[in-house]
């Protein structure tokens, strides 16, 4: 370091100091030559010894050498010809060993292609699966492996095209062929139902005996008829396939699901099917235009939904996450409210009462058999009900045709019976019972029309055809008792009613047949309460029971009485009016006939003719008629005095006129109907009486001086009515009389008629002033 340092000289001492340690170091090493030179000295003459033996030992060692080459050359010869052989040896050894590698994967691929051919695609796949995680990685180096797993995912898409192809065919085939499925489930079902309903009649008999000995046994032979049916559909087609898994292959379905499973689309696969089957289930709801015409339409429409159906819920159990319960169920919502939908719309078209009966057991049939795999049908059930009232309104509108018909071919007159035969016949039709009756002696003469136990018998026959909708509803027989009733009281109190209705209002109903008519109303309100001990056998309900309907009959039918009696009046006053309008009277006449006017007395007779009919009727409706008439008779001839086109009346047709009205007095006192009490029927022609009095003894004096008393003489004469009569005789007397201003007594006659004339106006101004 000092040689950097800043003394001075201190490079001159550095370099001074460095050549003194050389020549100590050069001593050093001369002092050790100067040892050693010795030996080195012994060595090179030592080596130089060596060197002629190392010639000749060269020379021996190369003659040793030439003549061991010499001798190996066969050696390795042969040493060359075994490694030859041991190299190949060994390769053949690796080729067995690489073949034996291989031969497997190519096994298992001839294997894959013969599963191709033969169209087993799901072993195909597992075949694939084998080579490719287990085979093929041992031979992966070699070309035709390479090939190979080319080709495997080319051999996957054509399984799925295969099988997706496969799939569509069945999709086809089942959607052709859902119909035979769901008949043959509808079968099946039924055929379980009628074995289950025949097991129950057969534990409740009683049951079974109000249910067909009050019919005839209609009903027992039809359900003997449908069991021989199918027991004989069973021994015809006893090997026919009845399942829908021996009906249909479903193998392209559990085909296509492994593989698009296997594959790891099986979401791809549940998504296609399931859209694939919703389209077929709206095709399946779509009805035909002329469903509503015939059975076949309904039927055809129902075994395809079923048929559907049954399919899904096939799969559904035999399948894993294809088909799930949400999806069935919200499939089945869907179909139901399309279902619900059509049935309504068609249904409301059907005006065949057994087209409609024949679309219930159909509707029945169909909703236990989807209700067998588990599908919920109380919505169906509920459509029931409304088709129910369709059935009854085509049984309504059936029936009063048939009401018609009856109407129409009565002869309105009381049934004869000749012999006690004749007799029972008409009892075993109508339940009819009187005792005075049953005591006289034949021939006899019952007192409704034939037409009475006709309707009874078609009540009857509606009661039969309303419970054949009720059966199979699974309702108690307190609803059905009660459904019975309610449509037995449309009948009634609609139909029925309106056909009585009807008939009243007909212009050839005379009175002797609004007679009829009323005693037939009164027999059939009596059978009522027959009719409702009827409904109560059928469904094995009391009638003592709370909750049981009455039959609205009575009300029916009274009110049928009362059109027919308002009828009797109506038409009793039209025939008196037809009287009246051929009244012919000379109103000028100077005196009378001295005898009562022929229409008059015509009108008479024919008056008590009519009401000697009226003897069948009860008492009051013939008071009430025969008031009614004399009342229009008197109002009639009233109107007649003071019609506004007769401008002159003379005192001799007053006179006629009070002829006539003494004799409508004579025939109102002579009692033609019984039960009227004193001067009752009298009193309709009061008002006439009274008026035509005053006319009479031309009692002016005593009218004008007791007007508005209570005890007057001339109390019902109206002052407008006197003074209209009035002036039309004062007119009369000006015209007739042309020297009666001649005369004193004629022109006194004259003024005092003025006189009356303007007192009477007074009054009659005064009653409109204080009006």
């Amino acid at each position: 370091r000092s040689v950097y340092d800043d003394q001075p000289n201190a490079h001159q001492k550095f370099m001074e100091k460095l050549d003194a340690c050389i020549r100590n170091h050069d001593r050093e090493i001369e002092k050790m030559c100067n040892f050693h030179h010795q030996g080195f000295v012994d060595a090179i003459t030592e080596l130089l010894k060596v060197r002629a033996d190392a010639e000749k030992l060269k020379v021996q060692v190369t003659d040793t050498n030439r003549r061991l080459q010499d001798a190996g050359k066969e050696v390795i010869a042969q040493t060359e010809e075994i490694i030859r052989c041991r190299v190949q040896q060994r390769n053949i050894t690796t080729v067995v060993e690489k073949l034996q590698l291989c031969l497997p994967a190519l096994e298992m691929y001839s294997k894959l292609k013969e599963q191709m051919s033969v169209k087993r695609y799901y072993s195909a796949l597992k075949t694939m699966e084998q080579l490719e995680n287990l085979y093929l990685p041992r031979v992966s180096q070699y070309r035709f492996c390479q090939i190979m797993i080319e080709n495997l995912p080319k051999l996957r898409e054509e399984i799925k095209e295969i099988s997706m192809s496969d799939l569509k065919d069945f999709l086809e085939s089942i959607r052709k062929h859902s119909d035979r499925i769901g008949e043959t489930a509808m079968k099946q079902a039924q055929q379980q139902k009628t074995f289950s309903t025949a097991l129950q009649k057969q534990n409740n008999v009683n049951y079974g005996r109000n249910m067909h000995l009050g019919r005839n046994r209609i009903l027992e032979s039809k359900n003997e008829i449908t069991l021989k049916r199918t027991f004989e559909d069973e021994d015809e087609h006893e090997e026919e396939v009845l399942t829908a898994q021996d009906l249909v292959d479903f193998s392209p379905v559990y085909r296509c699901l492994h593989i698009y499973s296997v594959l790891g689309d099986g979401e791809i696969f549940e998504n296609y099917y399931r859209k694939q089957r919703r389209k077929q289930a709206r095709l399946v709801l779509q009805p035909q235009s002329s469903m509503h015409e015939t059975v076949e339409g309904y039927r055809r429409y129902f075994s395809q939904i079923v048929g559907f159906f049954v399919v899904e819920d096939h799969i559904l159990h035999v399948t894993q996450g294809l088909v799930t319960r949400t999806y069935t169920d919200e499939l089945w919502n869907m179909a139901l409210s399309k279902i619900i939908a059509v049935l309504r719309t068609h249904s409301s078209y059907c005006s065949d009462p057994d087209l409609v009966l024949e679309l219930k057991n159909l509707i029945v049939v169909f909703a236990d058999t989807l209700q067998g795999y588990g599908f919920p049908v109380n919505r169906l059930f509920d459509l029931l009900f409304e088709i129910r009232d369709q059935y009854n309104e085509t049984l309504l509108k059936k029936w009063s045709v048939l009401f018609r018909d009856i109407f129409e071919a009565d002869n309105y007159s009381p049934i004869p019976v000749a012999n006690e035969e004749e007799y029972r016949i008409v009892i075993s039709k109508f339940p009819f019972q009187d005792a005075e009756l049953d005591k006289q002696s034949f021939p006899k003469k019952l007192p409704m029309s034939q037409s009475v136990p006709q309707i009874y018998m078609q009540v009857k026959e509606f009661i039969y055809a309303s419970l054949k909708f009720s059966e199979s509803l699974h309702r108690s027989s307190t609803e059905i008792d009660d459904m019975l009733r309610k449509s037995t009281n449309l009948l009634l109190t609609r139909t029925l009613s309106s056909c009585l209705q009807n008939l009243i209002k007909k212009p050839h109903i005379g009175l002797t047949e609004l007679v009829q008519i009323i005693i037939n109303t009164t027999h059939l309100e009596q059978a009522c309460k027959y009719l409702e001990d009827f409904i109560s056998n059928i469904t094995n309900i009391s009638q003592l029971t709370v909750h049981t309907a009455r039959l609205y009959g009575l009300s029916t039918f009274k009110d049928a009485r009362h059109a027919a009696e308002g009828e009797i009046y109506t038409k009793l006053n039209q025939k008196i009016d037809e009287f009246i309008q051929i009244a012919d009277y000379d109103w000028t006449m100077s005196e009378s006939d001295g005898r009562a006017s022929g229409y008059l007395m015509d009108l008479i007779n024919f008056l008590r003719s009519t009401f000697q009919v009226f003897t069948h009727l009860p008492g009051k409706v013939a008071q009430t008629a025969c008031m009614s008439a004399c009342q229009h008779l008197s109002m009639s001839l009233m109107q007649m005095l003071l019609d506004s086109e007769l401008k002159q009346i003379s005192m001799g047709a007053i006179q006629q006129f009070n002829l006539d009205v003494i004799q409508c007095e004579l025939f109102a006192s002579s009692e033609p109907v019984p039960g009227f009490q004193g001067d009752t029927l009298q009193l309709a022609f009061i008002d006439l009486r009274q008026l035509l009095d005053l006319f009479m003894v031309w009692d002016w004096s005593t009218y004008l001086a007791d007007y508005g008393q209570a005890t007057s003489k001339y109390l019902r004469v109206n002052p407008s009515t006197a003074l209209t009569l009035l002036e039309k005789m004062k007119d009369s007397s000006k015209k007739n009389n042309i020297f009666a201003q001649f005369r004193k007594n004629d022109r006194d006659k004259q003024k005092l008629i003025e006189t009356v004339v303007k007192q009477l106006r007074s009054l009659v101004n005064g009653m409109s002033q204080h009006t």
